[in-house]
């Protein structure tokens, strides 16, 4: 069973702290913190982990038309060298837009990719066709995960694919999505990818408790198809992060995703509003820290939604992505 963990506010950053000690408790994680760095690439995904011993993470890069330029000037910023881990929770653009220049600036004039991992999920585009070039010409050891496999994280970190399952996948992209839960110490993190309705119900009847996490990144950007009432009550998380452009083209996060985490009660991050968001922790308390202030109440970030897709920001414009050519799903 989860701790239940305290939210207080500080100037620019939010602390998860301040819990009774859980029924079962985990190992005591080693020294140093785990990072969850959640990029604002605008209308995409992409999320840097680094671990107490300085292992690196990056899942998912950004969407089209960007070059990874986002992601490899805040990996510059975080003096990420090399990149030890390349997850791609599915093939679309607004998650592997940065994925061929991430892969070619790494293995050309860093320190490389050490292993790049997807679900097995191919697609028709170009932009997918790059990244798989990027992959052959730089030599890149590449592994298919599914259901049940684990990536190594280093020490203390334990990194587990619950989705999708080894005996086969959704013609849907969306529904193949990796899903991985992420643990430190008593600290728990799960991300779903874009995954929907499918790939949702078979978590719940496959996971159950398992799901259960402190943070959750909410899939599809915080569209209306995930977050469903039966995931984000068996995840019953404190905090829920949605990436998504502030002028989202596909008005993400969706009302009724905003609406759901109210009714639970879940402290609301967004990427849009709030810019790069991260999580931090030594596996016993957990803080976030967002680049620019504003309301963490989800009923407060729908009241201050952009009408149509623009006008009103919150804090500075973000600027939405164009439609992706390669894959427009709402």
């Amino acid at each position: 069973m989860r701790r239940r963990i305290l939210v207080v506010s500080l100037a620019g950053a939010l602390v998860i702290a301040g819990c009774a000690a859980p029924a079962t408790t985990a190992p005591d994680p080693p020294p140093g913190d785990l990072e969850i760095h959640h990029i604002d690439v605008g209308q995409g995904d992409a999320t840097l982990l680094i671990g107490p011993e300085g292992e690196t993470m990056l899942i998912d890069t950004g969407r089209y038309g960007d070059n990874g330029t986002t992601v490899l000037d805040y990996l510059d910023e975080q003096n990420v060298d090399p990149i030890d881990h390349l997850v791609t929770t599915h093939p679309h653009a607004d998650h592997i837009g940065g994925h061929e220049a991430v892969i070619g600036t790494y293995e050309s004039r860093r320190e490389g990719i050490g292993v790049a991992y997807g679900p097995g999920t191919t697609h028709t585009t170009n932009t997918y066709k790059e990244y798989r070039t990027a992959i052959e010409r730089h030599d890149v050891q590449h592994r298919t995960v599914r259901d049940g496999d684990s990536i190594p994280f280093g020490s203390g970190v334990t990194v587990t694919v619950l989705h999708p399952p080894d005996e086969g996948v959704s013609a849907s992209l969306n529904d193949a999505s990796l899903t991985l839960l992420i643990e430190f110490g008593e600290t728990e993190y799960l991300t779903t990818g874009d995954g929907e309705e499918a790939a949702e119900s078979r978590l719940v009847r496959s996971h159950g408790d398992t799901l259960e996490a402190d943070v959750y990144q909410a899939g599809h950007h915080g569209s209306y198809t995930s977050s469903s009432e039966a995931l984000v009550d068996q995840i019953d998380p404190e905090v829920a992060v949605v990436s998504s452009a502030g002028a989202s083209p596909h008005g993400h996060p969706h009302d009724s995703t905003l609406r759901r985490f109210d009714e639970y009660g879940i402290e609301t991050y967004w990427t849009g509003a709030h810019g790069d968001t991260v999580i931090t922790t030594d596996g016993r308390e957990a803080s976030v820290t967002v680049e620019r202030d504003g309301p963490t109440d989800p009923v407060e970030l729908l009241a201050r939604k952009p009408i149509g897709g623009s006008a009103k920001q919150i804090g500075p414009t973000v600027g939405g992505a164009a439609p992706n050519p390669d894959s427009v799903v709402p």
